[in-house]
């Protein structure tokens, strides 16, 4: 979990892919007028998100595949807390960045939704997580993907 731009799939589909497991990415689960919305640049509310974060959550729940992993803003806890309604094992990485590390970011990807003009509502809106795994993301993949293995004593293949 973590604000745009922070490496949500690209950290969660190399886990996936280290530990045998797999991935799916929240985005893809969003209702056309939430992308919009965000295309907008618009932030997303509470009720943009409630039907989302409940698909996800039935998602997580009937996940037979082991280990999942899912890339999700997640920013508030009551967000966090939805999440793990259906799937009481889950475990929340949460992927730190500074401000202008996550607009940098953005503004070196294409082909994405949501517009750097949110940072800031992102910022506003999360919630650090508590009980979760925080790592830097100044640091490279590999790195930050180990250490997210060996935090919570995952299988690799």
């Amino acid at each position: 979990m973590g604000v745009c731009g922070s490496g949500k799939s690209t950290i969660g589909i190399a886990l996936a892919r280290k530990c045998g497991g797999v991935f799916h990415d929240a985005d893809d689960f969003h209702p056309p007028a939430n992308i919009e919305k965000m295309k907008r640049g618009e932030p997303l509310d509470d009720d943009d998100r409630a039907p989302w974060l409940e698909r996800l959550a039935v998602l997580l729940s009937e996940a037979s595949e082991a280990p999942a992993f899912l890339a999700c803003s997640a920013l508030k806890a009551r967000y966090r807390d939805v999440l793990a309604s259906g799937c009481p094992d889950v475990r929340f990485v949460h992927l730190r960045g500074s401000p202008g590390l996550i607009l940098a970011r953005l503004r070196a990807r294409a082909g994405h939704f949501m517009p750097e003009s949110l940072i800031d509502s992102q910022f506003a809106a999360l919630e650090a997580p508590e009980g979760a795994f925080a790592v830097d993301i100044d640091q490279p993949v590999e790195v930050i993907v180990d250490a997210i293995i060996h935090h919570f004593k995952l299988s690799t293949q």
